[in-house]
């Protein structure tokens, strides 16, 4: 009977690179629109830099990785084979919705149909354990023992939040943006461009050095930047990226909106790939580690409770 769930999980392997692929398609949109559409750099150029910025971005992925396990189910309510449905109907899910967007032209956000499937997935196998499997006592006030809604209703209100946060400031940006350089940046002055050079690069090295290489697990470096004072660093990399502006425009004379527009799209495809990547991956990872937890216990599929899921960080639990 074991075999079935190695099935499932050759099943999910594919299911997790078709995903790939589909979504990919999707928030390469993302990505890659504004660096094309300036039309500064070489298409070559943009795809190279993309691609070195998603291979940086995955060494930073941890934090996302828990949403798929434990972030919209309690996985100690469940059993091992209940939690393999819910990974499979989540991945056959997410392939066909994003597909029909893809199809339609119609971009989507990975991260809210990941969630809303890992909910949909959850709530509708608590429904068939409540009362398809006649639970004692239980009715459809319970479904709060199963879904971890203090987490779930977090993300949701973090993604509706994100949408007003990168309006808002996106706004404010180009305001001041274009207020400081108008739309004939050429003919202004080139002080103008080392200032809005050196805050451009600082707020690109904050996102990139301090926001996302913490998540990642390099050993030194990440105790290093752990123990940094942040305020220190920023004022630091403030002063250092405004000389290294003004040297780039007036001693070697060369456009810094370009070197802008190349650390831009490394940033945002390592954003892609810290967040939206595991979004396609998260989910058969979770399986394989539900799969580790199961296959050496002796303990019947349907009889399996899926606490070590719950866990902080599933190899210590286990024991590796």
């Amino acid at each position: 009977m074991g075999d079935i769930y190695v099935y499932m999980l050759v099943i999910l392997a594919g299911l997790a690179i078709t995903d790939l692929v589909v979504g990919v398609s999707n928030d390469a949109v993302n990505f890659l629109n504004s660096a094309i559409g300036s039309k500064a750099i070489s298409f070559k150029t943009i795809m190279i830099i993309a691609s070195i910025g998603i291979a940086v971005g995955a060494l930073s992925s941890s934090g996302m990785m828990e949403v798929a396990r434990k972030g919209i189910f309690v996985p100690s309510e469940f059993y091992f084979d209940e939690v393999m449905i819910i990974f499979m109907a989540v991945m056959i899910t997410d392939i066909l919705l994003l597909d029909f967007f893809n199809s339609m032209g119609l971009p989507t956000s990975t991260t809210v149909s990941i969630v809303f499937e890992l909910l949909g997935a959850a709530v509708c196998m608590s429904l068939i354990k409540i009362y398809g499997e006649g639970e004692a006592g239980e009715t459809i006030l319970d479904l709060g023992k199963y879904i971890a809604s203090d987490k779930a209703i977090e993300i949701i209100l973090g993604i509706l939040l994100s949408v007003v946060v990168a309006f808002t400031i996106g706004a404010i940006v180009q305001f001041l943006s274009r207020l400081m350089l108008t739309f004939n940046y050429p003919k202004r002055p080139a002080y103008l461009a080392g200032f809005f050079g050196g805050l451009s690069l600082t707020s690109l090295f904050y996102f990139i050095i301090v926001k996302g290489l913490k998540g990642a697990d390099l050993g030194g470096l990440t105790s290093f930047l752990n123990g940094l004072d942040v305020y220190t660093l920023v004022g630091w990399a403030t002063v250092f990226w405004m000389l290294f502006s003004y040297l780039y425009v007036y001693v070697m004379k060369w456009d810094i909106y370009k070197l802008i527009i190349i650390l831009g799209t490394f940033g945002l495809a390592m954003a892609f790939a810290g967040n939206d990547l595991v979004n396609f991956i998260g989910v058969p990872i979770g399986a394989y580690q539900a799969w580790e937890a199961w296959s050496g216990s002796g303990v019947e599929a349907t009889a399996y409770g899926m606490a070590a899921l719950g866990g902080k960080n599933f190899h210590q639990i286990n024991g590796y």
